[in-house]
Order: C-alpha cells, then sequence, then structure tokens
C-alpha cells in the first residue's frame, strides 16, 4: 500500500515537471525587463518611488509597514525611521528625509543619543534646502541634548556663517574646541567666520565715515542757504523725533530737511556747494503755451540769466518757437505793490530771484 502511495507521488511530480518545462514562467526577468523589474526589489532600487502601491510594491509597502508598526517601542519606530530618513537623505530627497526625521522625533523615544542624531540630521537636510533658520534650530536643539555633539556644533557654526551671524558662528566653534581642541573643521569654519567679521566691520567704518561726511557737507549746505536769506519748500511729511541723546546739531538737521534740497527731474540733480562757496541749482524753465521745457542741472547763483538766455535763444533758435516770441532780449523784473504803486525791480542773477519772496514777471 505505500509502495503505491509512493508511486502515485512520483507520478504526480513527473507530470509537474513535464508541465514545467513545457510552460513559461509568467513573471521571469527578461532582457527588455529585468532593470524595471530589479527596481521594484527594495533591496535594488535606485530611488523610492514618490508613492507607495502595494500591487506595484509589495515588498516595500511590507517594509513600511514594519516601520510604522505601533507594536514596536518608541525606540525601535525611532530607529527604523531614522534609517528611512538616512536613504531619503542620501538619495538629496531631503524634504522626506525631514519627514521621516520629524517622525521619529514624535516618536518621544527616551534615548537622547538618538534624539540628538535624529536633530543634527534634520538639521543638515534644512541646511541642504537653505533652510538656515530652521537648521540653527535643530542644531540648537541637538547642542542642548549633547552639548559636545561634534555634527550639531558644525551645522550650527555653517548656519550661522550664511545668515552672517559671524561673532555668534565664532561662539559656535569656540565652544566646540573646548572639548575637540583638534578638529580641523571647527578651526577652519572659525577662521571663516572671524575673517568675515572682520570685513562686516571694516565696512561698517567706511559707511559711517561716509554717512558723517555726507552729514557735515549737507549741514554745510543748508547753513550756506540759510546765510543767503533763502527760502525752501518744507516737508509736509511729519519727521520722528529724535532721542534725547541725539546732539542739537542732529536735531537742527531734522528741522532742516526740506525737500527743495531734490530735484523731481530723472536726472537727480540736486543743489551743491562748491569748492568756492558758490551754490549750484537745478533750474527749470518752463514754456507751457508750447508744453516745453529747458533744464539747467547746475545754475550758478552768480551766473546771469542773459548769458544762459544766449545760449538758448540765440542765433539758432528753438524750432517749437514759430512766432519767434522768445529771445535772448527778455528783461528780467520783480512786480511789486508798494503803498499801491507798482514798482519794478530789475533782477538778473539767480541769487537775486532765490532770495526774492514774491511773484515773478517777465516780458
Amino acid at each position: 500500500m505505500a509502495a503505491e502511495t509512493h508511486s502515485d507521488s512520483d507520478d504526480g511530480m513527473d507530470e509537474f515537471m513535464d508541465k514545467f518545462k513545457t510552460q513559461r514562467y509568467k513573471n521571469a526577468f527578461s532582457e527588455n525587463n529585468w532593470e524595471q523589474e530589479f527596481n521594484k526589489i527594495p533591496m535594488f532600487m535606485k530611488t523610492a518611488p514618490e508613492e507607495i502601491d502595494p500591487k506595484n510594491y509589495p515588498e516595500l509597502a511590507c517594509l513600511q509597514s514594519i516601520i510604522h508598526d505601533d507594536d514596536r517601542s518608541p525606540e525601535e519606530q525611532a530607529k527604523s525611521l531614522k534609517d528611512e530618513g538616512n536613504a531619503f537623505f542620501k538619495e538629496k530627497n531631503y524634504k522626506k528625509a525631514i519627514v521621516s526625521y520629524t517622525g521619529a522625533l514624535k516618536k518621544k523615544c527616551g534615548d537622547q543619543e538618538l534624539n540628538a542624531v535624529l536633530l543634527t540630521n534634520r538639521a543638515a537636510s534644512h541646511f541642504h534646502l537653505g533652510n538656515m533658520r530652521s537648521a540653527l534650530n535643530d542644531a540648537a536643539a541637538a547642542k542642548k541634548i549633547k552639548p559636545g555633539h561634534l555634527k550639531a556644533l558644525i551645522r550650527g557654526a555653517q548656519c550661522c556663517i550664511e545668515l552672517h551671524n559671524f561673532s555668534e558662528a565664532i561662539q559656535w566653534c569656540d565652544e566646540g574646541l573646548k572639548e575637540h581642541t583638534t578638529d580641523e573643521k571647527l578651526r577652519e569654519l572659525r577662521a571663516t567666520a572671524d575673517k568675515h567679521k572682520r570685513a562686516a566691520e571694516r565696512d561698517a567704518r567706511k559707511v559711517k565715515v561716509k554717512q558723517k561726511k555726507l552729514h557735515g557737507e549737507k549741514e554745510a549746505l543748508l547753513t550756506a542757504i540759510q546765510n543767503r536769506g533763502i527760502k525752501l519748500l518744507q516737508s509736509k511729511k511729519p519727521h520722528l523725533k529724535g532721542s534725547e541723546s541725539e546732539d542739537e546739531s542732529s536735531a537742527a538737521m531734522e528741522q532742516l530737511r526740506l525737500d527743495g534740497l531734490s530735484s523731481q527731474e530723472v536726472t537727480g540733480a540736486q543743489v551743491f556747494q562748491d569748492e568756492k562757496g558758490l551754490l549750484h541749482w537745478p533750474v527749470l524753465f518752463l514754456y507751457p503755451e508750447h508744453q516745453q521745457s529747458d533744464f539747467i542741472s547746475a545754475f550758478c547763483e552768480n551766473d546771469c540769466f542773459r548769458d544762459h538766455l544766449n545760449v538758448m535763444f540765440g542765433e539758432e533758435l528753438p524750432p517749437w518757437d514759430t512766432d519767434r516770441k522768445y529771445a535772448p532780449r527778455i528783461s528780467r523784473f520783480v512786480c511789486l505793490r508798494i503803498n499801491k504803486v507798482k514798482v519794478r525791480i530789475n533782477i538778473d542773477l539767480l541769487t537775486n530771484i532765490m532770495q526774492f519772496k514774491k511773484k515773478l514777471y517777465s516780458v
């Protein structure tokens, strides 16, 4: 009876083997699909898929379920998520790495060494994404857990340099060098931070000297304008009051911040004082009936109007003046009413006009 059963078993195997020889394996690798099939196996994957579909990636879905298995301890889950984040980091998929490291930290495991590593790794991911402030916060949190964590100290110094907080970067390096006295990376970062700090301080001094010079020039200019009795248009915008520590000169400068010092022309021409102490003003000539204008960017206060008019309306007249109404012989005067009597006062220099407070006429 036993022999018969053995014979039946052999007959069944022979039948299966015969069928196996004639029937082709459906899921076998071929020259056309072997790379695609290999990429579905977690061990041989070059990059992880954006979404893990159990139908297309059953093995990977199985591994993921193991990683996120809530039945395991928080430490085990955090370690699995850390490994997942490290894999994403190696692929330079820093956003997914951050998600994995964050998930691991949310497990709140009691392994402080692991938590420091997770924070440092997440800081590295933020750093490569350009999120310097987030990276610095994570590095600081890792350093708080483990003060001597070398990678956290290095990352914190790098973030401070990128944020141009060079003094803080030096502090990170000095703190690290107390424990890691021979670490070349920390020494290199400290030298870099110190170099940038010195350059920033030098540039700040240059800016301060330049601002002081400009302040002095403007103060001298405003004094010259005041001494000539010239009134400028006061700004309607309210100015912030200076602090009590400001000196009287600064307060006076705030009161003298006048719109008349600037020009609305595209050239940006402004009044200035030359080395001889003479003022040069931007002057605009308007011809409203022709919708035309002339602009002199630097009209010296001692210049005569006739000299400029000789150039503007000399032998070659402007093409828009078809009626020839404009000529160099135009006289300049001020029309005043003194004791109800009209009085004409001839003026020719720009200074005379700038000092006058009444309406001007030309004929």
